[in-house]
């Protein structure tokens, strides 16, 4: 293969869809009485931080030929998303997710159809050979043909020399079984990918509470060398295999407006610093800087993020 220039610095591959996040705040679904709307999907909000912070993103998704698709194209044109890789289907509806506006982790159902539907034709030889960081999700492997797209690609971006990267954000209830997301977890972590994950995911996941330690040590034995670790409003830890664990504190805000997108804007910035080659702490620091920005407004990040692009 001829020698690419890796100018896509972050290719995010995954659900695409719309979130409706409750008007009242720290109740349940079921007590909710009405929903605001706003583009989601946790690959799509990295591919969109990104972009607003500087790199050059593309997103591989499928959604609807319907209204909310729609919506997906000209919210994505409007940051200036490629979207050339997102397909539209005639025969499938834009997923839509119900979520709880909370101050901890949001209670959602999910009501999924195009999201799963991605194909390999979406991502090229040449796409991967063009990329810095192959990124996508726990939520996007839950379903094929997503689920067997995205991880025969990402054993082509391994061998194209990608990083990969993912976030796993474990909920059972997009999963056949427990037993099936192990499996399809390992296989994805043969490529040591830089690994995101929060105690709560983690919880949902091993189903019991688990030291930190022994969750990075389950993960470094599956061969990932970068685990990282989302506390809350406790902070982060990081462990490098091999190194000292490396842990900082939450940014202190005075009032948390929502929680949903805070772990996607945490892994914004900890990939665009990291795309910018910077030392592993800087890169939790930015990453905690762009969450407590998050944790501060309802829906997208405000516009001024490209800022934190200005001090690197």
């Amino acid at each position: 293969m001829k020698n690419f220039i890796r100018n896509i610095d972050i290719l995010c591959v995954g659900e695409v869809l719309i979130d409706f996040i409750g008007h009242q705040n720290n109740v349940l679904i079921n007590e909710t009485r009405d929903y605001h709307r706003y583009l989601g999907g946790s690959p799509a909000n990295v591919a969109m931080n990104c972009k607003r912070l500087g790199l050059n993103s593309t997103m591989v998704a499928t959604v609807g030929n319907d209204g909310f698709g729609e919506y997906v194209f000209k919210r994505l044109d409007e940051i200036g998303i490629d979207t050339k890789h997102i397909k539209k289907l005639d025969n499938k509806a834009t997923s839509v997710i119900f979520v709880s506006k909370s101050n901890g982790t949001p209670d959602f159902i999910p009501y999924r159809d195009a999201d799963c539907a991605i194909s390999e034709e979406q991502i090229t030889v040449e796409m991967l050979a063009a990329t810095k960081i192959y990124h996508t999700t726990c939520f996007a492997l839950s379903k094929k043909p997503a689920q067997t797209t995205i991880l025969n690609k990402a054993a082509e971006a391994f061998k194209s020399g990608c990083k990969l990267s993912i976030d796993l954000n474990y909920a059972k209830e997009l999963w056949s079984n427990r037993e099936e997301a192990l499996e399809v977890i390992k296989t994805y972590c043969k490529y040591n990918p830089l690994i995101k994950i929060s105690d709560d995911d983690m919880f949902r996941f091993f189903e019991k509470e688990l030291s930190h330690e022994e969750i990075f040590s389950f993960f470094h034995n599956l061969g990932v060398e970068t685990v990282c670790l989302t506390l809350g409003s406790k902070g982060v830890k990081l462990s490098q295999k091999g190194k000292e664990i490396i842990e900082l504190p939450a940014i202190k805000i005075e009032k948390v407006m929502d929680t949903t997108g805070a772990g996607d804007a945490f892994w914004s910035g900890f990939l665009f610093a990291y795309i910018k080659e910077k030392p592993i702490e800087e890169c939790l620091q930015v990453a905690l800087k762009l969450a407590a920005l998050k944790l501060q407004n309802v829906g997208r990040l405000p516009d001024n993020i490209n800022i934190l692009s200005k001090l690197l």
